[in-house]
Order: C-alpha cells, then sequence, then structure tokens
C-alpha cells in the first residue's frame, strides 16, 4: 500500500487519482450534471448540521456494526454501485469487491460494469448486491436477475432516478465515450492519455469495457454504446417493481428517492430499503442535497423500511452525522473509487480504512460507543430542514 499509505483523507486519494487517471478518466469520477451546483452542494451541506457531543464519557473502544438487510455489517457504509470502473483500475469491480469483503462490507454492482457478475461475487468473501437498469428491457433484465440469484447476490438495488443520463459537461469535452467504444473518433484525445502511461498501459492491457457482460441481448454482450438512450429506452416506473418483485423474490432496494412521496411509494410497492440519492449529483442539477432531503424521508416512511443515504460523503464525521439523522448506513461512491484509481485494491481498502478511523474517532468525541446509539440528540439540524419533513408528513396525513 506504499503509494497510498500516507494518504490522510479522500481528498488526498482523489489527489493521487488525478496524478495516474487521464483527464477523461478522472473527471468521469470526479464530474456532476450540469453547472455542478449539486455536486457541491452534496458535500457542503453537511456543514449545516451541527454535533452535540457528551462530555466526560468513557469510550475506549467504539462498535461500528450495523445491520441492513440482515447482514452485519462490520462499518456503517457500503460500497455504491459505480459504473465502468474497469476504467480506472484492472478488474475494476472485482478489486473493489474483494477489498469491500475483506473490510467486512457490502459491495453494490452496477449494471454497467465491464466484469461478468459471477465474477465479481466470485472475487468477495462478503456480500454482494446488483444494481439492476433495464437497458434492453424486460427480457434482458430477466436474465440477469436470474443470473443474480444464481451467484448469490443477496439483494437487488433498482434505480429509480434514471430516465435518461444527466448532462455531464466534462465527459461530453473530454472524450470519454470515444474512449470507452475505442474506435478512431479516440484520437484527438490521445494527448491526455499519452501523458498517463501507467495508466494507459494497464487500461489496454486489461482488454476490458468492451462491452458490458451482463446486459446480454441475442446471446451477445452489449456493446458500449450511448448509456443515455439506452435508458431513455428502457426507463424504470412504479408499475416494473411488481414483475422485479416476482422475479426476483429477495429484497429489493429503491435508489434514488428524493422525496416524501417516492419514499412513501417505495414502500407501498414493497422495497425492504430505500437510498436517499441524487445519483450522486450526476443526474438533475439544482435537486437538493440528500443530507439535506433526509429528514423528509425518515418522517415519511414511519420506521416501514430501511433508509440508506449517499451522496457527497467524503469524511466519517459525514457518515455519523447522517445516521443521527435516521440512515441505517450510508454508501459511499466517489470515496472509494478515488482509492481504486489511485491504487487498486490498495487504495479502496485506504478509503475505507480513512473513513473507519474517522468514525471511530468522532463517535469518541461525541461520547457514543455504538453506531446503534447514535440519534439525533447528538446533532443539530437547520430548521426548515426539519419543518420541511413536518409539512411533508402533514400533506400525507391529511390526504
Amino acid at each position: 500500500m506504499s503509494s497510498v499509505n500516507n494518504a490522510v483523507t479522500i481528498a488526498d486519494l482523489r489527489q493521487r487519482a488525478m496524478a495516474r487517471l487521464p483527464r477523461m478518466a478522472f473527471d468521469y469520477i470526479d464530474g456532476g450534471a450540469e453547472r455542478e451546483w449539486t455536486l457541491r452542494e452534496n458535500c457542503r451541506a453537511y456543514e449545516d448540521v451541527l454535533f452535540r457531543p457528551r462530555s466526560a464519557v468513557a469510550t475506549s473502544s467504539c462498535d461500528l456494526s450495523a445491520n441492513v438487510l440482515g447482514t452485519t455489517i462490520k462499518v456503517p457504509f457500503i460500497l455504491a454501485p459505480v459504473g465502468s470502473s474497469r476504467m480506472f483500475y484492472p478488474r475494476g469491480e472485482e478489486v473493489a469487491a474483494a477489498a469491500a469483503g475483506h473490510a467486512g462490507t457490502i459491495y453494490s454492482l452496477s449494471t454497467l460494469s465491464g466484469c461478468r457478475m459471477e465474477d465479481v461475487k466470485a472475487a468477495t468473501n462478503g456480500t454482494a448486491w446488483y444494481q439492476l437498469y433495464l437497458v434492453g428491457g424486460r427480457d434482458v433484465a430477466l436474465g440477469a436477475i436470474a443470473r443474480a440469484k444464481a451467484a448469490g447476490f443477496k439483494a437487488l438495488v433498482v434505480t429509480i432516478d434514471t430516465p435518461v443520463a444527466g448532462m455531464r459537461e466534462r465527459d461530453a469535452r473530454n472524450g470519454v465515450k470515444q474512449l470507452l467504444s475505442r474506435n478512431l473518433s479516440m484520437v484527438p484525445h490521445l494527448g491526455q492519455m499519452l501523458v498517463r502511461p501507467s495508466w494507459l498501459y494497464s487500461f489496454f492491457g486489461d482488454g476490458g469495457l468492451m462491452n458490458f457482460p451482463n446486459i446480454v441481448i441475442n446471446n451477445q454482450p452489449m456493446g458500449y454504446a450511448d448509456v443515455g438512450a439506452a435508458l431513455e429506452q428502457s426507463m424504470t416506473s412504479w408499475d416494473d417493481f411488481k414483475w422485479i418483485r416476482e422475479a426476483w423474490g429477495g429484497p429489493i432496494v429503491a435508489k434514488g428517492v428524493h422525496t416524501a412521496d417516492d419514499a412513501r411509494r417505495a414502500v407501498a410497492e414493497g422495497a425492504a430499503a430505500i437510498v436517499v440519492s441524487n445519483h450522486g449529483a450526476r443526474q438533475l442539477d439544482g435537486v437538493s442535497p440528500t443530507i439535506r432531503v433526509l429528514p423528509e424521508v425518515v418522517q415519511a416512511v414511519h420506521g416501514q423500511t430501511e433508509i440508506l443515504l449517499d451522496g457527497g460523503i467524503r469524511r466519517g464525521s459525514d457518515i455519523v452525522k447522517a445516521i443521527c439523522m435516521g440512515a441505517r448506513a450510508v454508501l459511499i461512491g466517489r470515496a472509494y473509487a478515488y482509492g481504486l484509481a489511485a491504487a487498486g485494491g490498495d487504495g479502496v481498502a485506504r478509503a475505507i480504512e480513512i473513513l473507519r478511523t474517522d468514525v471511530v474517532r468522532t463517535m469518541k468525541l461525541l461520547g457514543c460507543s455504538r453506531i446503534e446509539d447514535l440519534d439525533g440528540s447528538y446533532v443539530e439540524v437547520p430548521s426548515e430542514w426539519t419543518a420541511r419533513a413536518r409539512s411533508a408528513d402533514y400533506v400525507d396525513s391529511t390526504r
């Protein structure tokens, strides 16, 4: 772990990822939609939540374990689905899954993966979830669901906030589509790759991302294509939850909830958990940061389903704040992707350790020794956030 063992923060791993990747690949991780206002606010909004510590409380050790959908994880965070991870590091999804299992947490695999789901599951000794897009249509999705069941994935993550891909302006400018399609259109972008020889050698040596092996159409893996168009042709609706639930037969996680109404609908459609998420600010710019939405969702579901959260998490203190405000655990995406891009499995392990250490330190300073004991008494939340939550709950009660 020599290349990352002196990284102190996730921001340090980000700098190392920037130094190793060509601009097109780094911006794929780092960028958001349009003006990137929500991308910035996802991180900044945690500053609006203040701690209320208990002093003179002895906390010699901390229990970080959490129970999510019947699985006990050793740290209160899960690795979120990140598409095209093989662009960052050879066999990227397998490498990240292995690191998650070693750390005692869950890895979530994206439909838009460069590695076969069976290989990813085999790479980890831990629990894995499969994230589902309906790219290719219902029959293709049913095939993927059957494969995920057979491979031993424990939950299905249905992402509901992608009727079309968001406008990620950095990607449009920097040529990431040309890179992934590997045709002559990438020639104008060769300069940024040539100045990253280590990445260039590993990327082309790996031979990945020529197709999406978990999207099988006419007995062939789908080649790299315009994902935005593919999503638009096969968007997920609430009506799809019925046949997805019947085909899967296990817990379903609804990812991409922004409002109380959608949270209640997810409960009605049988979601065992929901993820308060704006897709890492990569879809609709100008939506509220997820930590601000969390009180509204918690109030709306009244404990009827497990609540998770992602978006903007770069420090363990962010994780602790989310749990105090009602999240069972959180999902991290960019935080581990920076580590993966910087140094493969060692980088992912370092990202997990940075956050784990942050959480322990924060809990000791709060005077709390167990994750399950964190609650709203440890934080001061802006009054307008809680007022909105009460208002949303009142609207529901009058229907």
